[in-house]
């Protein structure tokens, strides 16, 4: 095991561990929440994996009793005779080229939420694929207590998890989703015991490492187009994406495996 160097190795923690990297947001004295270092940091990051190409999982998760509080707003303080900062421009030239990067990640993506996720840190935790949290961990969209639209992806991501009723809630009201209730409703994968938190991520993610990493790319890439088409449509663009995965080694690898009873050895090619 070893630490990957990034811009402030202070702020994220990078490891290679084999065949996949886990990223660890390291500011817990200020719960994990986003400065201008941290940003730097956790895209460059993501930038260095997408351009690994033996990268074939990654695991995101907070030091500390937080995953991640959001925006550091000792950044954002708004001095009474001066002029309002621009929010929007923050979120173009920041929060939304790493979640962009997040989304599109060729490669199966696990957040391991170890405490509170608010604000943009739910949202970065609902843009992994899986998701894993504590069973002490809540989730909160707190941009309604701020007098703030909620960004980071949330108003997309959320009525697609939960549905527009619960997803109206949540966001005007900010009231805190248990990792149960989170669990429950389908905004997360599974809720775990706290104690047994990272060695479940770690295991998925092991275990997701050995998988056929061109078949994941491709169903995330079915999922994600299925969102603007009609049901003609992706019938046909998977058709497309299964040509492309049916020449592939590890289907060969997967039907020979199934004839000799025994566990594929994907390739990930």
């Amino acid at each position: 095991m070893s630490e990957h160097m990034t811009p402030d190795a202070s702020v994220l923690l990078h490891e290679r561990r084999g065949s996949w990297h886990k990223l660890t947001l390291n500011r817990p004295d200020r719960l994990n929440s986003f400065n201008a270092e941290m940003h730097e940091a956790l895209a460059q990051a993501l930038q260095e994996i997408v351009s690994d190409r033996h990268a074939r999982a990654v695991l995101l998760t907070g030091a500390g009793r937080a995953f991640c509080a959001g925006q550091d707003l000792g950044e954002r303080a708004v001095a009474p005779d001066g002029a309002p900062p621009d929010l929007g421009e923050s979120l173009r030239t920041r929060y939304n080229p790493m979640l962009r990067t997040l989304f599109d990640m060729p490669i199966p993506t696990v957040c391991a939420v170890n405490g509170v996720a608010a604000g943009a840190g739910a949202n970065l935790a609902l843009t992994c694929d899986l998701v894993l949290a504590a069973r002490s961990a809540k989730f909160i969209q707190a941009f309604c207590n701020l007098g703030l639209v909620p960004d980071s992806g949330g108003t997309w991501l959320l009525p697609r998890l939960v549905g527009s009723a619960r997803a109206r809630a949540l966001m005007l009201l900010g009231e805190p989703v248990s990792a149960a209730e989170a669990a429950e409703w389908g905004m997360i994968y599974r809720c775990t015991a706290d104690d047994e938190l990272q060695t479940e991520a770690e295991a998925l993610v092991e275990n997701l490492a050995q998988g056929p990493t061109l078949g994941y790319r491709l169903t995330k890439r079915a999922l994600r187009e299925s969102m603007a088409h009609s049901f003609e449509q992706q019938l046909e663009t998977e058709a497309a994406l299964q040509t492309e995965a049916g020449r592939s080694a590890d289907y060969a690898e997967g039907v020979a495996a199934f004839g000799e009873k025994r566990r594929p050895v994907f390739r990930g090619e």
